[in-house]
């Protein structure tokens, strides 16, 4: 005999557990079966359909949250630094500020730049590859995350921003450590690492930019620090910092996440591994359905900054929105047999990236580094095999591999 259905506000709670973060899946659709548009409580919605998650980060009556609302609604986050930096970015702040700042480094994202950048991406997958070889010979298991899908971006973004490469192995352990921060169930103790972290990447970054001032190189270091010095009043220091703070993590983990997604599906998928070395044309369709089905950003937020409406549905000023974006691109209203991996379907576009005015900036970037390295792996490596079950992050709102251990039978 079945058990009492859990009430919406269990299914959410229980997304903070460990096996609730491990796999969401099943939660998301529980909270699906209470709407679309369910009330966690008054003042607070949660949104789980592909439409209404649409609409709501098309509003421009809808909010990211930003310091102003993070005073009403955490007090006291202030004291963290980690919190702090990315108040000052484009990632949490709203019109006017955000098309400033997102003005200010949208040049270097457009998909005519990110194409220039295509053999610079090869070889560094290429010499990636090499090195996996050599960790892996003799069937010694080799972490496919921490040797592959996040050294690539982490090398790539390092790259744009001017990082030294000897740096980039301490950048990702950083980045790491300050995500934390921007999970919806945070505990003490890693948000104080989190701190930590972000005081020793502040210091870097500060003397970078320094350095960068007395010896200007081509890279946007160099350009965001040479705006904040010539032009008062368009980049505050906070928020140069902020800006290379979000360059860096959100140009890392988010790409490392989907690159690793894509291998585990093709392990599990021999026929589209098979085709992604075969067929040229099949590599974006694949890259497109990774993204739909182990999207790496499954939880974004908004506030309502006045009375609106979501599909009929009213939204008083103040109210807060959880979207569910993970369980938005597994809506069946949009997406037929959404639970099931499927490159060649045709038809919606998910919503991953977001949408609107806070539609990701380095989205052309994450599908440009996913769909020159699986084809390549796969293609170096057409033994890989894993050699232990893969680990997922202890997040929620940014979610991805941890670990990966696999063998490349070379």
């Amino acid at each position: 005999m079945a058990g009492p259905v859990p009430s919406l506000t269990e299914t959410f709670t229980a997304l903070g557990t460990p096996a609730g973060r491990q796999d969401p899946y099943p939660l998301y659709e529980a909270i699906r079966a209470h709407g679309n548009i369910a009330r966690l409580k008054p003042g607070r919605l949660i949104v789980t359909g592909y439409e209404e998650c649409a609409r709501a980060l098309r509003d421009p009556l809808l909010h990211v949250q930003d310091a102003r609302s993070y005073d009403a609604a955490r007090p006291g986050w202030r004291a963290h630094s980690s919190l702090r930096a990315f108040t000052g970015s484009m990632l949490y702040s709203n019109p006017p500020d955000h098309t400033r700042l997102r003005n200010l480094v949208s040049f270097a994202f457009t998909p005519p730049r990110i194409r220039e950048l295509r053999t610079v991406i090869e070889e560094m997958a290429d010499l990636l590859l090499d090195r996996m070889a050599g960790l892996g010979a003799h069937g010694a298991p080799v972490d496919l995350v921490a040797e592959f899908a996040s050294r690539l971006p982490i090398a790539v973004i390092s790259t744009m921003l001017g990082f030294p490469k000897d740096d980039q192995v301490w950048f990702r352990e950083m980045a790491s450590a300050i995500a934390v921060s921007t999970d919806g169930f945070n505990d003490p103790g890693a948000l104080h690492r989190a701190d930590a972290a972000m005081d020793d990447l502040s210091a870097y970054f500060a003397s970078l930019v320094d350095h960068r001032r007395r010896h200007p190189a081509d890279d946007l270091v160099t350009l965001i620090a040479a705006t904040h010095d010539t032009e008062p009043g368009r980049l505050s220091r906070d928020e140069l910092m902020g800006t290379l703070m979000v360059l860096l993590t959100a140009g890392f983990e988010t790409t490392s996440f989907l690159i690793g997604h894509g291998v585990l599906l093709a392990l599990d998928h021999p026929e589209y591994a098979q085709r992604l070395c075969d067929e040229a044309v099949f590599t974006d369709p694949y890259v497109e359905e990774i993204l739909r089905y182990e999207p790496p950003v499954h939880v974004t937020s908004r506030r309502a900054a006045a009375d609106t409406d979501l599909l009929d549905v009213p939204v008083p000023a103040g109210t807060g929105l959880v979207l569910v974006l993970a369980a938005a691109n597994r809506d069946a209203r949009r997406f037929a047999e959404p639970h099931r991996f499927d490159p060649d379907r045709r038809t919606g576009q998910p919503l991953s990236f977001g949408a609107g005015a806070h539609y990701c900036l380095g989205a052309p970037l994450a599908r440009l580094e996913a769909g020159i390295a699986l084809p390549r792996l796969i293609r170096r490596f057409p033994g890989l095999a894993r050699v232990e079950p893969p680990v997922y992050r202890d997040r929620w709102v940014v979610r991805g591999l941890d670990t990966f251990p696999v063998a490349l039978n070379t």
